[in-house]
């Protein structure tokens, strides 16, 4: 009686949780998905579903922006991704996005009294969030709002807030965010420069905030 009770239990719980599937809203250009167990790629149209291990391709100056639950999706061109965990349960959406190639903006927005988990692995590195707004590439990490866990196969986890980006370097490493920000910031030297430092009279344009938007967006390169 005791196990057919605890049964029963296990049961109710398993079907707390089921499968979601996404939502092609709009494409334009060459996108192209390979459903689960599928030979190969057919042509994607506005309103396909996409459910898990859907794998979604878009080709030269072409793009797609995918509804998952709360979740917006856009997929930038020459960007190959899977979609290996699409589920919803207990208040709580799952969502884990492998992303081959290219680069994706993320906008994860979930209603008064849910959450949404969503985690994005690349070759290179692994954001996780539970609401925010953020574009990756792979490698590299754009905080738009909210903040993102970020991380590569080696070191910490950093935590990336909005306004600011990260990289991983070819050793594996998420690069410190400030870090980032200050070399992002940070003049070249001059031509001319001696060495001893010293360099030539020149004169420096104001820094404003667009500068400082597109710089942080170039990543961190290792020395």
């Amino acid at each position: 009686m005791k196990k057919a009770f605890i049964f029963v239990l296990f049961i109710g719980a398993a079907l707390c949780v089921f499968a979601q599937n996404g939502t092609i809203r709009e494409l334009s250009g060459d996108v192209e998905l390979k459903h689960a167990g599928a030979a190969s790629f057919i042509p994607a149209a506005a309103g396909n579903a996409l459910a898990q291990d859907t794998i979604v391709s878009t080709g030269f100056r072409s793009t797609a922006v995918i509804e998952v639950g709360s979740s917006t999706i856009a997929v930038r061109p020459l960007t190959r991704l899977t979609l290996a965990e699409i589920s919803a349960g207990s208040g709580t959406e799952s969502i884990n996005m492998n992303l081959q190639a290219g680069r994706v903006r993320v906008d994860v927005k979930p209603p008064a009294g849910t959450r949404a988990n969503f985690t994005v692995q690349s070759p290179s590195a692994t954001a996780s969030v539970r609401g925010t707004s953020f574009e990756f590439d792979t490698r590299r990490l754009n905080v738009i709002e909210g903040n993102v866990g970020f991380w590569g196969r080696r070191g910490v986890r950093m935590l990336v807030m909005a306004g600011s980006s990260s990289a991983v370097s070819d050793g594996g490493q998420a690069a410190d965010p400030i870090q980032t920000l200050v070399e992002s910031l940070t003049p070249s030297a001059p031509v001319g420069a001696g060495s001893s430092g010293e360099s030539a009279p020149t004169s420096v344009s104001p820094l404003n905030t667009g500068d400082v938007s597109i710089g942080i967006d170039y990543g961190f390169e290792s020395h």
